[in-house]
């Protein structure tokens, strides 16, 4: 709760400098309105919003899930456009320069363009990513990745089994889910079901996100269960390939240690090719050590939304792509096959990686 009472405070906070801005650009709207009033009450019926939704569940309520936090990512994603320009204003002005005329336009501008990006970016269906990784001495397999898509409320089953089509398209031999799946909502055997219902050679592994903690530890794992996903929790598994499947819980959530990490790493085979799947790129030094060949990672988002992905770096090194972490050691961070709570990605796409593993150059 206290989290979203400080996330309700910084966007009441951006409202008022973006109200002061156009209050500058527009003097005679006065600053009550802009800067106070509709701060107050878009604040207010936001959180409302956001509090209704995520206990009743229809038509209604999924409109007033894109509303309020489609708003709230607007909110974000405009305050640092006004920002930006404030600045340029005030260096203009301290250098006596008249650029009010010019940069009012120019924001306005650079607002409408970036709502309408992020709106299309999280309308929009995620794309194939086709990466290649060389393992030397593995089998050739192509894998597609399924990461961060949240479902439920905020993403339709019918853009969900849409995505899946994708992914079958591309004749994958495994799924390798990474966490976030599904959040809350209605039609969750469905989703499920969809999942459930797309077959591959060596089938669909998988591991916890953190949100699998937060929305109900028994109730994920029910899911999983239901969506035929084979659930790696500290454990490893060989496929007939010959290729070692490894997947951790989400490592903060549940608390796992590098040592803890070291002891199932010295009970896989070394000779063999090694995956390791973990909702969160931490640890990736640990893997490093023991020679895992790649490792598989979401949670990041890429920061979904310009510049997020600059904080995010702040807690995450490998924030999204393609990472060297040793010698023979890599790791590949998604962006997600969707969004979490804001639906707008604005310059950081969803995705949906094909790994295509090849045992030489």
């Amino acid at each position: 709760m206290s989290f979203f009472i400080f996330a309700s405070l910084i966007l009441f906070f951006m409202q008022v400098v973006i109200g002061l801005w156009f209050y500058f650009l527009f003097p005679s709207l006065g600053w009550k309105i802009p800067a106070v009033a509709l701060p107050v009450v878009l604040t207010a019926a936001m959180r409302l919003a956001m509090t209704y939704t995520r206990t009743h569940y229809g038509t209604l309520e999924s409109l007033l899930y894109f509303l309020a936090y489609g708003y709230a990512g607007l909110v974000f994603i405009v305050f640092f456009i006004v920002m930006a320009f404030a600045i340029l204003q005030g260096l203009c002005s301290l250098a006596h320069l008249q650029s009010k005329a010019v940069l009012g336009p120019i924001s306005l501008a650079a607002i409408a363009l970036a709502c309408i990006l992020s709106i299309y970016g999280g309308m929009s269906q995620p794309k194939i990513k086709h990466i290649d990784v060389v393992i030397p001495g593995a089998p050739e397999m192509t894998a597609a990745v399924i990461s961060d898509s949240h479902l439920g409320v905020g993403v339709s089953l019918k853009r969900f089994q849409k995505a899946l089509k994708t992914i079958e398209a591309q004749n994958p031999d495994a799924i390798f889910v990474l966490g976030d799946l599904f959040e809350y909502g209605m039609k969750r055997q469905d989703y499920a079901q969809a999942l459930a219902d797309v077959k591959t050679k060596y089938g669909t592994f998988g591991v916890l996100g953190n949100h699998e903690y937060y929305t109900g530890y028994d109730n994920s794992l029910d899911f999983y269960r239901m969506a035929n996903i084979t659930l790696l929790q500290n454990q490893a598994q060989t496929l007939s390939n010959g290729v070692q499947i490894i997947g951790i819980n989400d490592v903060r959530t549940s608390r796992v240690t590098p040592q803890q990490l070291d002891a199932l790493l010295a009970r896989t085979d070394p000779a063999r090719a090694r995956i390791l799947l973990s909702h969160q790129p931490l640890l990736t030094q640990t893997a490093a050590k023991h020679g895992v060949a790649l490792m598989l990672s979401g949670h990041t988002h890429n920061g979904q939304i310009f510049p997020f992905n600059f904080f995010v770096k702040k807690v995450y090194p490998y924030v999204y792509g393609l990472y060297q972490t040793g010698e023979k050691s890599r790791i590949y961070v998604t962006s997600g096959m969707f969004y979490w709570g804001v639906p707008l990605r604005f310059l950081a796409p969803a995705e949906i990686p094909l790994i295509h593993i090849q045992g030489h150059d």
